[in-house]
């Protein structure tokens, strides 16, 4: 299969083209700024605020699936407006379309969101994953809208790198107890992805891990995996500040998963440490 990956030099986005490539496919990885150096992958410059770049990206690699792990979190203009370019561009060119969308998109007045649920974000970004996949969701009603959280993996992601430093003292901070959400891990959340681009998937998948942490949790995991030091993560609580977005948003993957080969682990399970 001829695989484009828009946002291929991203953290999930290395993920999905190293397995797509190791499992024999032909990989297209898209860049906006600087070129990823997997061997084996095919690197394109494509800017989704650009028609033109995404009608040359796809001309060029005649890709039978497009990916689309790209997103910038305060620019409309991509996350939104260039997600849905990239939608109708797929389309037309008659190409199966994933659309990696994100918890951000719900308020978490409901705590718990199967793939049933109405969107209602309180965020930018949350809006701006709504707006993508309710257009995608009208005129591609084949493409997969893959909702998920926050990704995890063997210490190159955000997250993992602001617990480092925080556990080492090089910054300073507070991981809220109130914020949850259910981490998943990179490369079980690559190798979903890959499975629903057979044409057996269609509509809103939920590819979130089976354990729901707080934030500190969370680093607390991630220092003991470490062998950091937790006690230096400081604890807190975020209702009542103005720190914006949603408290306890828990994707439901229950459905999605009994589809699905790939084990969506829990972060108790994927963080913990041999002993």
């Amino acid at each position: 299969m001829n695989i484009l990956i828009a946002g291929g030099s991203g953290f999930l986005g290395r993920e999905l083209a190293q397995q797509a490539w190791a499992t024999g496919h032909a990989v297209t990885a898209t860049f906006a700024t600087r070129a990823g150096d997997m061997p084996g992958i095919h690197w394109l410059p494509m800017d989704l605020r650009r028609s033109e770049e995404i009608t040359a990206a796809l001309r060029e690699t005649q890709p039978d699936v497009v990916i689309n792990a790209a997103y910038r979190k305060a620019d409309w203009a991509t996350t939104a407006d260039g997600a849905i370019r990239l939608a109708v561009a797929a389309t037309q060119h008659g190409s199966r379309l994933v659309q990696v969308s994100s918890d951000a998109i719900f308020s978490g007045a409901d705590v718990h969101y199967d793939e049933s649920a109405t969107p209602d974000p309180v965020t930018p970004y949350g809006a701006a994953k709504a707006a993508a996949e309710t257009a995608i969701r009208l005129f591609s009603p084949d493409a997969v809208i893959a909702r998920t959280s926050l990704i995890i993996g063997g210490g190159g992601s955000v997250h993992e790198a602001f617990i480092h430093d925080l556990a080492t003292g090089r910054r300073s901070g507070v991981l809220f107890t109130d914020d949850i959400r259910c981490p998943v891990h990179v490369a079980d959340l690559a190798r979903a992805i890959l499975e629903l681009t057979d044409g057996n998937h269609a509509g809103v998948c939920h590819l979130a891990g089976s354990d729901a942490v707080s934030r500190h949790e969370l680093g607390v995991l991630i220092a003991d995996r470490e062998a950091l030091d937790a006690s230096l993560l400081t604890a807190g609580c975020r209702a009542g500040t103005d720190s914006p977005g949603a408290l306890d948003v828990r994707l439901d993957s229950t459905r999605t998963q009994r589809t699905l080969r790939t084990t969506l682990r829990g972060a108790r399970d994927f963080l913990r440490r041999e002993r």
